[in-house]
C-alpha cells in the first residue's frame, strides 16, 4: 500500500514484501536470532516478516513480483560476500541472516540519502508529505541529514531566468489522480502493476540515468493514454507521484471500514477510508477474497454519486404524474403509500399491486421486500432485474447440476489450462476478473472467445485469443451444440466421468443427438457465419488442453434460447469432465453486484427464498408458520405480466426498489404505457430516474456506503456491507421497507440487518449457517453453507452432482422470431462500457463520463459506407419496436451486417429499440438480437423530443428548481 499511516483507527494490512510461495515443501532458517520455517521458494523478505522482523522496502510490495532495484532492503548472510537483497534472494535452509548492522545501517542512509537529494517534499504537506512509504523509510533507516542539497534536475521547475530541461510538469488530467514526475523515485512498482496485476501494460520507463521517468503511453498524458484507471499503479507508488486528487483535497484519512463495493457481480472488498463522514477514497483490500486488493475504474474512483446534488433526500408524492413533486415527512410518505395500496386492493383485488427488488440492495433488503409483497400484499407479484439479465442462468444450471448458480470461485482461474468466455465481455463488465484471467493467460493458458465483436480480450497486451468465433447474434445454440458434437464424433470425451457422474443412458440419447449431420461445423456454419474449421479447433482445444473453464455473460443468456443455451454449455462441461474441481467449471459472470442474491432471496414470483417452488407445501409451511400468513401456492406475475395487465386495467399499483425499468427493460414505450395506467407507482431510489417519470410517490434511498447488509456475488460469495456513513436521507433502505410493512398492518421489529440474516437462515438451507458473525470471522462464504460445509463451499459438485446424476438435455437450435428483411436488414446487440455501469444513474454522476459521455453505435465500415454514414456522424436507428438517433462510431470491432450499442444514458434510451421477444423458460428478454435499419439523421426522433419534454415535466419539486435526472 502507498500509504502507512500511524493512526491506530485506520484498518492495518501487513505488507510482506513479496508473494507467497505455494511450495508445500519448507525451509528453517534464522533471521536475527529468530528461527522461521516458511515454504520452499519464499524470500528473505517475506520469510523476515514471518518471523516479526520489517525489513525497509521501496520497490517491493506483496502485490508484486520481487524487482530488487531499490537496494534498501539489504542484509547479510553469514557465509557469503555482500549485500544481498531480500526481495531477490530467496531463503535456503540452515542460513543465518542479519538485518539490522552497522553496515546495514550505513549502505541504507547513504541509498535514502541519495533518493532525498532529487525527492522534493509534498506540494501539500498536511495532505501527502509524511504519510508515504518514501518518509516512513527515512525515518526508518535514520536519515538525519543530507550532504547532497535538495537541487535535484528533476523537481526543480524553471523560472528566475534558469532552464531546467529534465522538469516535467505535473499531469492532472485524469480525474481521479495526479501524477507528478518530480517525485518519482523510478522504483517501476507502478509500471510493474499495470503490467502485472491489471495486465494493460499502459505505463513504462523512458529514458536513462536522472532522465528516468516513468511515463504513460508514448509520453501522453494519462487520461489520452491506454490507462484504464484502474488505481493500481496510484495503490502500488510509494511516494506522492502517484496520489489520489482526494486525498490531496481533503487530507488524509482518520478512519477506515472493510466493505463490498456496490458496481459488478465481482464483488470486491474495499477498504472506505474516512474522515470524519466523508469519504476520502477506497482502497481494494488485499484479503478481499473475490479481487485480492486489486480493483477498477467504478470501484475505486466512481462513488461520487453519494453526495451528488442530483440526489433525492427527502419524501415526495404527487396525485398525478403531471404534477409537480411535494415534499413531505417519512410518515405521511408510508401513510400515503398504505392508504393507497389497501385502496387499490380493495377495489380491484389483491392482485392489483406487486414490487420489484433491487439487484442493487442487500440480500436483506430484497427479502424483506419480498416478504412485503408475499406476506402484507398477499400475492407472489414479485420479480427483479435478475430475471432480465440471469434467469436462463438460474433455469439452465438447476436442470442440469441441481443447483442454479456458478459451480466456481474466481481463484480458481488460476488453475485453468482453457478458458472459454461466451457472451461476455469481462475487460468492461467485470475488470477486476479479467485481470486474474489475463494475468493466467499471459502464463500460458489457452483462449477461445465466441461473441459477434472481437472484444479486447480477443487480443490485448500480452493476450490473444487461440480461437475467436464471431458467430452471427441469435445462433449460440448451433455454434455451441457444433462444439459438442465435434467432441462427441471424434471421441474426445471423459467417458469414465460420464459413466461416474451423469445419467449414461440420458447422455447416450443426447450424444445420438449431437451427433447427427445437422449439429456438424460445416451446417452450422451456414447459420452462424464461424468457419467450420474454426469450431472443430475450439472444440479440440476445449477438450484436450486440461483443466477447461467456461466463463459466460449476458450475450447468452438475453436470447429467446438463453436457457437452451445455458444447457447446452453444462453439456459441455459435463461431455469433458470439466466440473467439480479448480480450474474448471460453468461460470455466468453476474452483471450488477447482488443478482446472485436477488435471485436467492426469493425474487420471482414462482419461488421462495432459496429457488424452492411455491407450490411445495412444505417449503410453504415454513414461512406460513413464521410470518402467521396463508400464502398463494400459485405462482405472481412477472413485470411484463404485471404492465400487461396494468395496461388492461387489473393491476393499479406497485413498489419499485432500486430498479429504473423504464430504461433497463426492453421495448421502453409498453413500459411507459404499463406505468402510465397504474394509479400508484412508488419508486424507492437514489435519484428521480426514468420509472419516477411515472411515479406518484418517491422515496430516498440510501448508498451502499449508508447501511449495513451482505452482497452474494458471481460466485455465491456473501460479503459484508458495512455501513461508513449515516444514511443522508435518514434511513437505510431495509428500514424504509420495514416501516412501509408497519404502516399496512405488519408486525415486524428487526433493529439490524443481522436479524433479517438469521431468520434467512433459519429459514433457507443454503443459508443456514451463514451469520453476521461466521461473517466477520471468515470475511466472506460462498453457499450452499450449512451443516454438510460449515464454512461454505468454494467449488460445486465435487465428487457428484447436487441433483444426484449430471442431467444431459437435448439443445435443438431454433431460430429466433426476431429476423432480419429487406425493411431491417441488420441485427442489432447491446452491451457495456468499462467507465459506466448498468443505466448509468450512478456512474454518470461521477467522473467516469469523461470516458463515455453518450451511447454510440458501432457500424462496420462497409455497412456505414453503403449508408452514406461517416465516423460521428448522427444516424438514425430503428426496428420494428421503435426508433431513436446517437451518433455512429465506425469499427471493424463489429462484423458487417452487426451493430452495437450500449445503454448507459437515458437520452439514447437504446430499449425504446428492443421488442418482447423473450426466452421460452424464463422470460428474460432478447436484448441481444434485434432487426433494424440505420440511416443518416439530423436530429433526435419525436420521441425522444416528447420524452425530453415529459421528463423536464416530471421532475418540477415545489418550492426548488428542477430536479436534474
Amino acid at each position: 500500500m502507498n500509504a502507512l499511516f500511524d493512526i491506530k483507527s485506520l484498518v492495518e494490512e501487513v505488507d510482506y514484501g513479496t508473494p507467497a510461495s505455494k511450495s508445500e515443501k519448507t525451509v528453517t532458517l534464522t533471521i536475527d536470532d529468530r528461527t522461521v520455517t516458511v515454504p520452499e521458494g519464499t524470500s528473505i523478505m517475506r520469510a523476515a516478516m514471518d518471523a516479526g522482523v520489517e525489513i525497509p522496502k521501496l520497490c517491493a510490495t506483496d502485490m508484486l513480483d520481487a524487482f530488487g532495484s531499490c537496494r534498501v532492503c539489504l542484509v547479510e548472510i553469514e557465509g557469503r560476500g555482500g549485500l544481498p537483497a531480500s526481495c531477490t534472494t530467496p531463503v535456503a535452509e540452515g542460513i543465518v541472516v542479519k538485518t539490522q548492522t552497522e553496515r546495514l545501517d550505513q549502505v541504507r542512509r547513504g541509498v535514502m540519502e541519495l533518493y532525498i537529494s532529487d525527492h522534493p517534499k509534498g506540494w501539500n504537506p498536511d495532505a501527502g508529505f509524511e504519510g508515504t512509504e518514501f518518509d516512513t523509510v527515512a525515518k526508518a533507516v535514520g536519515l538525519t541529514e543530507n550532504r547532497y542539497g535538495i537541487g535535484g534536475r528533476n523537481h526543480v521547475a524553471p523560472g528566475n531566468g534558469s532552464l531546467n530541461i529534465d522538469y516535467i510538469a505535473r499531469d492532472d488530467s485524469n480525474p481521479y489522480f495526479s501524477y507528478d514526475p518530480s517525485q518519482c523515485i523510478v522504483c517501476s512498482r507502478c509500471v510493474r502493476a499495470c503490467e502485472e496485476v491489471q495486465g494493460t501494460f499502459a505505463l513504462t520507463i523512458t529514458g536513462r540515468g536522472f532522465e528516468s521517468r516513468v511515463s504513460a503511453g508514448m509520453s501522453e498524458n494519462f487520461i489520452e493514454s491506454e490507462c484504464v484507471s484502474c488505481g493500481a499503479c496510484v495503490q502500488a507508488c510509494p511516494t506522492d507521484a502517484l496520489r489520489e486528487k482526494s486525498v490531496l483535497e481533503m487530507g488524509r484519512p482518520t478512519s477506515s471500514v472493510v466493505t463490498t463495493c456496490a458496481y459488478c457481480g465481482v464483488g470486491c472488498s474495499f477498504k472506505a477510508e474516512m474522515r470524519g463522514e466523508e469519504v476520502v477514497r477506497m482502497v481494494p483490500y488485499k484479503d478481499g477474497k473475490a479481487n485480492r486488493g486489486h480493483s477498477c475504474v467504478k470501484g475505486r474512483f466512481a462513488w461520487g454519486y453519494a453526495s451528488h446534488k442530483d440526489r433525492i433526500l427527502n419524501p415526495m408524492i404527487r396525485e398525478k404524474i403531471s404534477d409537480p413533486w411535494r415534499e413531505v415527512s417519512w410518515d405521511e410518505a408510508f401513510r400515503h403509500v398504505a392508504g393507497e395500496f389497501r385502496r387499490i386492493q380493495y377495489q380491484y383485488g389483491r392482485g392489483a399491486i406487486g414490487g420489484i427488488t433491487s439487484s442493487r440492495c442487500t440480500n436483506e433488503e430484497t427479502y424483506l421486500v419480498q416478504k412485503l409483497i408475499r406476506q402484507g400484499f398477499g400475492n407472489n407479484n414479485v420479480d427483479t432485474c435478475a430475471r432480465v439479465c440471469h434467469s436462463p442462468t438460474g433455469y439452465g444450471l438447476k436442470t442440469t447440476f441441481g443447483t442454479s448458480a456458478g459451480t466456481q470461485d474466481f481463484d480458481s482461474v488460476e488453475e485453468t489450462d482453457v478458458a472459454v468466455i461466451i457472451g461476455a465481455n469481462p475487460t468492461d463488465g467485470h475488470p477486476v476478473f479479467a485481470s486474474r484471467l489475463k494475468k493466467r493467460l499471459r502464463q500460458g493458458a489457452k483462449l477461445i472467445v465466441i461473441d459477434p465483436r472481437r472484444t479486447d480480450i480477443v487480443r490485448s497486451a500480452h493476450v490473444e485469443a487461440q480461437y475467436h468465433l464471431p458467430l452471427k447474434p441469435g445462433t449460440n445454440v448451433a455454434v455451441v451444440t457444433s462444439l459438442a458434437h465435434v467432441i462427441v464424433t471424434e471421441g474426445l470425451h471423459d467417458e469414465k466421468f460420464i459413466r461416474e457422474r451423469c445419467d449414461w443412458s440420458e447422455f447416450e440419447d443426447w450424444a445420438a443427438f449431437v451427433a447427427e449431420p445437422q449439429h456438424s461445423p460445416e451446417a452450422v456454419e451456414k447459420v452462424s457465419g464461424v468457419p467450420a474449421e474454426l469450431i472443430r479447433g475450439a472444440a479440440r482445444l476445449y477438450a484436450t488442453g486440461g483443466n477447461g473453464a467456461i466463463y459466460y455473460g449476458l450475450g447468452v443468456t438475453e436470447h429467446s434460447q438463453g436457457s437452451t443455451t445455458v444447457m447446452a454449455i453444462a453439456n459441455l462441461a459435463m461431455l469433458t469432465g470439466n466440473i467439480g474441481r479448480p480450474g474448471v467449471g460453468v461460470n455466468p459472470l453476474r452483471g450488477q453486484n447482488n443478482v446472485q442474491g436477488a435471485c436467492d432471496m426469493g425474487s420471482f414470483p414462482h419461488e421462495l427464498p432459496g429457488y424452492r417452488h411455491m407450490s411445495d407445501d412444505a417449503t410453504r409451511d415454513i414461512y406460513e408458520s413464521l410470518w402467521g400468513v396463508k400464502l398463494d401456492p400459485e405462482p405472481g406475475l412477472r413485470i411484463p405480466n404485471m404492465l400487461d395487465a396494468a395496461i388492461d386495467g387489473s393491476f393499479k399499483g406497485i413498489y419499485v426498489q432500486g430498479e429504473d425499468i423504464l430504461q433497463s427493460d426492453p421495448n421502453t414505450s409498453h413500459v411507459a404505457a404499463g406505468l402510465e395506467a397504474m394509479e400508484c407507482v412508488v419508486v424507492h431510489d437514489l435519484f428521480l430516474n426514468e420509472t419516477a417519470n411515472y411515479a406518484h410517490v418517491f422515496l430516498p434511498g440510501s448508498t451502499f456506503l449508508e447501511k449495513d447488509g451482505t452482497f452474494t456475488n458471481a460466485e455465491r460469495r456473501i460479503n459484508l456491507v458495512r455501513k461508513v456513513m449515516a444514511p443522508k436521507n435518514g434511513l437505510a433502505d431495509w428500514e424504509v421497507t420495514q416501516k412501509l410493512a408497519r404502516a399496512m398492518g405488519m408486525d415486524w421489529s428487526y433493529s439490524h440487518p443481522s436479524e433479517v440474516m438469521d431468520e434467512i437462515a433459519r429459514t433457507t438451507p443454503s443459508f443456514a449457517s451463514v451469520s453476521y458473525d461466521l461473517l466477520e470471522r471468515e470475511g466472506s462464504v460462498q453457499w450452499p453453507c450449512n451443516e454438510k460445509a460449515p464454512l461454505g463451499t468454494p467449488v460445486m459438485h465435487i465428487g457428484g452432482f447436487v441433483r444426484g446424476k449430471g442431467k444431459f438435455i437435448r439443445t435443438e437450435y431454433v431460430a429466433t422470431d426476431e429476423k432480419t428483411g429487406p425493411r431491417f436488414p441488420l441485427l442489432l446487440t447491446t452491451g457495456r462500457i468499462l467507465s459506466q455501469y448498468n443505466v448509468g444513474a450512478q456512474t454518470r454522476r461521477t467522473d467516469n463520463v469523461v470516458w463515455h459521455q453518450e451511447d454510440r453505435l458501432e457500424i462496420h465500415p462497409f455497412d456505414a459506407e453503403n449508408r452514406g454514414i461517416r465516423d460521428g456522424d448522427w444516424v438514425r436507428l430503428q426496428s420494428r419496436a421503435g426508433e431513436t438517433t446517437l451518433r455512429a462510431l465506425i469499427t471493424e470491432r463489429v462484423a458487417p451486417g452487426v451493430v452495437y450499442t450500449t445503454f448507459h444514458h437515458p437520452d439514447t434510451q437504446a430499449n425504446v429499440i428492443t421488442t418482447d421477444f423473450s426466452d421460452w423458460a424464463t422470460n428474460c428478454p432478447e436484448y441481444k438480437v434485434t432487426a433494424v435499419q440505420v440511416g443518416p439523421s439530423n436530429g433526435p426522433t419525436d420521441w425522444q423530443e416528447e420524452y425530453e419534454a415529459l421528463s423536464r415535466r416530471s421532475r418540477r419539486i415545489e418550492g426548488k428548481l428542477e430536479a436534474a435526472e
